[in-house]
């Protein structure tokens, strides 16, 4: 599988890691009243879908940058590859 990274183009996947999905980009509030559960369920709670699914991947065999991967599950193909620094800032997860 090709990772067509943002800033340097095709890569293999063999110099990527999978971090799982990106929602994980969006970490709970460590003081809120429910953070504990928050934080278990931010660690333990995962989905398990078919088909569109975005992902993080790091790219440890490289610039080691995170990106932000839009993946089918059951076919593979990637539809869209972001640095996911730029889909935290979008999406108002870092100031």
């Amino acid at each position: 599988m090709m990772i067509d990274h943002p800033t340097l183009g095709p890569r293999d996947a063999a110099e990527f890691v999978y971090m799982g999905c990106a929602s994980l980009i969006n970490r709970p509030d460590w003081q809120a009243e429910d953070a504990l559960q928050q934080f278990i369920d931010y660690g333990y709670q995962r989905d398990n879908p078919s088909g569109a699914h975005r992902e993080l991947w790091f790219h440890e065999g490289g610039d080691r940058s995170w990106l932000v991967v839009t993946r089918d599950t059951v076919t593979h193909a990637i539809t869209q590859v972001e640095l996911a620094r730029d889909v935290a800032r979008r999406e108002g997860r870092s100031k």
